[in-house]
């Protein structure tokens, strides 16, 4: 058996080089243009250089999406996008329009085309259509069981790869391709726009009788009616190996560093543990599963892989995540007595904080004192993206997460 790769996102530099930096084989990001993310930050040419310099000075991989549905006016900008691309040398691209995948093709062709999810693959013929056309990797359709991703790796070429969500967002659109959005608000999901109205809460207007809202019901839970828990298969790593599926994809370009630290940690101990032996794993589930809920979700599914999703994994009173720690910062740089950080949310001296280790380690230290970028002294920090000194009872290294735990989540 050879070891999966674990595939994280990022939507920023800082977020890149956490995922690197907290266990990731390789990491996927967007552009520009032609992503399905475009509100997140995304990079642009000079960070995608540096993002990926960093990556591969680590031996980690960047794969580049531009997986839009393109449009007639999308094609002459794709072709200087993929000659750019050659420049760059992303190690793949991934791509969901045959359009975009010939183009690609045709200009940056030593580069590996990867196909989305929002392809739609669902069988091994279709895998087979992508290989004979150039594809080293698909990314199985979300609504595949297990059984059916074995079926595909026994029937398609030995070294062709397989890529399968294990964890994160589900959208409630098959394989992703939503109508919603754009009927709505006019920004179209196939175009990277997506405005998440799976998560909006509904009601049903009688036609005669306008204004008179109904709020809808499932079995008088609430009116979520789209919105779906979590993908999480941290306890099932072995059934995902067994399956054959060469790299375990995390959702989430939007998110946090220390989402991404959280579980790109975690899944990176389970793995490694699993390889080291089965009996190690079994015997630390307890803590994945403690360490994995330390991210933001909205409690959790194994979604298609073992039945056909009921109303259990939909959340219909409320379309909130549970969020038990804050993200304070990252260590840019330390001295004996202190450490540099751009604060993301406010604390105060004589907090108790935790330092996020990528080991698996998490440590707690006291708030000794909080200095300014001019060394003024501050009680707290209000201001998001303050410069900031901060002098701790225990000093974190160089690329450590600081957060604390919420005190409703307690």
């Amino acid at each position: 058996m050879k070891k999966p790769e674990l595939l994280i996102p990022a939507g920023s530099l800082e977020v890149l080089r956490t995922a690197v930096n907290y266990g990731a084989d390789a990491v996927y990001i967007g552009g520009d243009v032609f992503s399905l993310r475009a509100k997140a930050k995304n990079f642009t040419k000079e960070e995608m250089i540096e993002g990926i310099a960093y990556a591969h000075s680590k031996n980690v991989k960047v794969y580049v999406t531009a997986n839009i549905f393109a449009h007639n006016g999308d094609l002459k900008e794709a072709e200087e996008y993929f000659k750019e691309m050659a420049l760059i040398k992303p190690d793949g691209l991934i791509i969901s329009d045959p359009g975009m995948f010939m183009l690609a093709k045709k200009f940056c062709p030593e580069i590996e085309r990867h196909i989305s999810t929002q392809s739609n693959n669902t069988n091994y013929e279709t895998f087979k259509f992508w290989y004979e056309l150039g594809a080293k990797r698909v990314v199985n359709a979300r609504e595949l069981s297990l059984a059916e991703i074995k079926e595909i790796r026994a029937n398609i070429p030995d070294d062709m790869e397989i890529e399968s969500f294990i964890h994160g967002a589900m959208c409630i659109s098959y394989s992703g391709r939503c109508l919603l959005s754009n009927y709505f608000t006019g920004r179209d999901a196939n175009r990277g726009e997506c405005t998440h109205p799976c998560r909006w809460k509904y009601a049903v207007v009688e036609e005669k009788r306008p204004g008179e809202y109904l709020p809808v019901y499932e079995n008088e839970r609430g009116t979520y009616i789209f919105n779906s828990k979590d993908l999480c298969m941290i306890e099932h790593i072995p059934e995902m190996v067994d399956a054959g599926i060469n790299s375990f994809k995390i959702e989430g370009r939007m998110k946090t560093a220390l989402y991404v630290a959280c579980v790109a940690r975690t899944y990176r101990k389970a793995i490694d543990d699993y390889f080291e032996s089965e009996e190690k794993y079994r015997s630390n589930i307890e803590w994945y599963i403690s360490e994995i809920s330390k991210c933001t979700y909205r409690q959790f599914t194994t979604g298609f892989y073992f039945s056909k999703p009921s109303e259990e994994t939909q959340i219909y009173d409320n379309n909130t995540y549970i969020n038990e720690y804050t993200y304070l910062g990252m260590s840019d740089k330390t001295d004996s007595e202190s450490v540099y950080i751009e604060q993301k949310n406010k604390f105060c001296v004589g907090d108790t904080i935790e330092i996020m280790k990528p080991d698996g380690r998490n440590i707690f230290t006291e708030v000794l004192d909080i200095h300014d970028e001019d060394g003024n002294h501050m009680d707290s920090c209000p201001h998001s993206k303050q410069k900031l000194r901060i002098f701790l009872s225990i000093i974190p290294e160089e690329g450590d997460i600081l957060r604390v735990k919420n005190t409703q989540a307690e």
